[in-house]
């Protein structure tokens, strides 16, 4: 299969995903590549029998969504991002958790992938925030969730490549990660604020109320108008009142929305209004 054959059944097939090509076309080559090996396994000789296949049978569909998840992940993705969340952002959350009197300070990392946001933040409140800034009774509680359970699985295991610690600051790899067989294996300190569950944040949420939530690269890249509002606004209803919303620097939010004000469109952060 060709790129531009490849090309013209993704632009076929995406919406009636609720995706938009307009995500996958810089990403495309990895979905073409999984779609090429779904074929072999059915045997089929082109996308058109493909594209065929799909219509006679339904539960396709399903296998084909999963095929178009593309997963692109690091630690210390984006630098600024995460700079300015210990700067300013979750000082300002943790002011904000104090003034309800509460101790627990809530977030939700929606497509967490192999755990590399998560534990990010969970690195960052320990080596970054914890020791300096935080009172001695304030906790942490991060909820990870993805759809993928091979990519879960991972995120337990927690020992990634060097390419995936790359990012970090040197003090920070050195201290939170244990080399192991050429592998980084997170330390048990810092994986004890995270938890992860099995969903797709296209129907399910975490239950509870978030002080920040982070979905980055997702929503707002991959799926289209329609489900970006329901998205959003799932998202919405379990912030907190001047919580903080975080999405990727190259996403912007679906126009009209009237739930949240821009607290950096450049770096992506967006504030619930009360």
């Amino acid at each position: 299969m060709d790129d531009t054959a490849c090309v013209e059944f993704l632009q076929w097939a995406l919406p009636r995903l609720h995706m938009r090509w307009e995500g996958f076309r810089k990403v495309r080559s990895q979905v073409c590549k999984r779609i090429q090996r779904r074929m072999r396994a059915l045997q089929l000789s082109d996308i058109k029998s493909y594209r065929e296949h799909l219509q006679r049978h339904g539960e396709e569909w399903r296998v084909l969504d999963g095929l178009c998840r593309v997963t692109i992940s690091r630690f210390y993705r984006d630098r600024a991002v995460f700079s300015a969340l210990q700067s300013d952002i979750l000082p300002e959350l943790l002011r904000q958790m104090r003034g309800r009197g509460d101790t627990r300070l809530r977030v939700w990392s929606a497509g967490c992938a192999a755990g590399e946001e998560p534990y990010t933040l969970s690195i960052l409140w320990e080596l970054g925030l914890k020791q300096h800034d935080a009172e001695a009774s304030t906790r942490v509680e991060i909820v990870a969730t993805d759809s993928d359970r091979r990519l879960l699985d991972r995120a337990v295991a927690a020992c990634y490549a060097y390419s995936s610690v790359k990012n970090l600051p040197e003090g920070w790899r050195r201290r939170a990660f244990v080399e192991k067989n050429g592998m980084y294996c997170l330390s048990l300190p810092f994986r004890q604020h995270v938890s992860f569950m099995r969903q797709d944040v296209r129907a399910e949420i975490p239950p509870g109320r978030f002080d920040l939530i982070l979905c980055r690269n997702l929503a707002f890249t991959y799926f289209d108008a329609a489900m970006q509002w329901q998205i959003l606004r799932r998202l919405a209803d379990v912030l907190q009142p001047a919580g903080i919303l975080v999405v990727g620097i190259h996403e912007t939010l679906p126009r009209d929305h009237d739930d949240f004000a821009a607290w950096s469109q450049r770096l992506g952060f967006y504030r619930r209004r009360t």
